[in-house]
């Protein structure tokens, strides 16, 4: 017991730790005032023999609570994903208008895109037929605006509001819808491959002609907030 618990590698979320039950070990977890510490007694270069099983596991515990830490200290990092920080340009809700030059569908940009918090409600005219591919979109408004034939491939839409907007003809694939509010939102001839809508609202979204996966169709039918009629239209079963 004693030579399998002398160096014991514990991992979690790209973090790793080296963990000796004869050393003590102290370090601050990142983006935290927290310093974790953990200890046992040096008995020269062997562990008594007579070391106890519950001391061993006491300390081997204390490591893997370090390692928990700093997860928990971190949950960008335990989400697996980083959001940049808000844009301070004063003018980055215009850059809409403008949109990106380059890459589109595979979502390469010249700059990034932050839409953030932006507000465009009942915008009829500045945002139609704009690639806006990878932008970030969350906890933005675009209720009632006309979005048609925009480009939105691998934008970050989590928790926005597209009600009753229009993406007729729109590319929105690879796009993360969720939590977003899409009541009554105009899917017509609209590209949503690859897009999710986990705990979206889609009560009154009318589909029509949309272009979508079998797998990615399947994921789609499993909001039950999608009326019959879409659900019929879909191909829901």
């Amino acid at each position: 017991m004693a030579a399998s618990l002398a160096s014991i590698p514990l991992s979690r979320n790209g973090l790793s730790l080296q963990f000796s039950p004869t050393k003590r070990h102290c370090f601050t977890v990142p983006h935290s005032p927290m310093r974790v510490c953990c200890s046992a007694s040096r008995v020269g270069h062997e562990l008594k023999e007579n070391l106890s099983q519950l001391k061993q596991l006491k300390n081997v515990a204390c490591g893997i609570l370090a390692v928990w830490a700093v997860t928990a200290a971190s949950p960008v990092i335990a989400a697996g994903q980083r959001l940049p920080p808000l844009s301070t340009d004063p003018s980055r809700c215009e850059r809409a208008f403008v949109g990106n030059t380059i890459g589109q569908a595979n979502g390469v940009y010249d700059k990034a895109i932050d839409l953030r918090f932006c507000d465009y409600t009942n915008e009829k005219s500045n945002l139609k037929g704009k690639s806006l591919a990878a932008a970030l979109m969350s906890e933005a408004k675009f209720d009632g605006a006309d979005m048609s034939e925009v480009v939105m491939s691998k934008a970050y839409a989590a928790g926005a509001s597209f009600k009753g907007t229009d993406f007729s003809n729109a590319v929105l694939d690879r796009v993360n819808f969720e939590k977003a509010n899409l009541q009554g939102a105009l899917f017509k001839n609209t590209v949503l491959s690859g897009s999710t809508f986990n705990e979206a609202q889609l009560d009154g979204a009318v589909f029509e002609d949309t272009i979508i996966g079998y797998i990615d169709l399947q994921k789609l039918c499993r909001n039950t907030s999608i009326n019959e009629e879409a659900r019929a239209i879909l191909g829901c079963r």
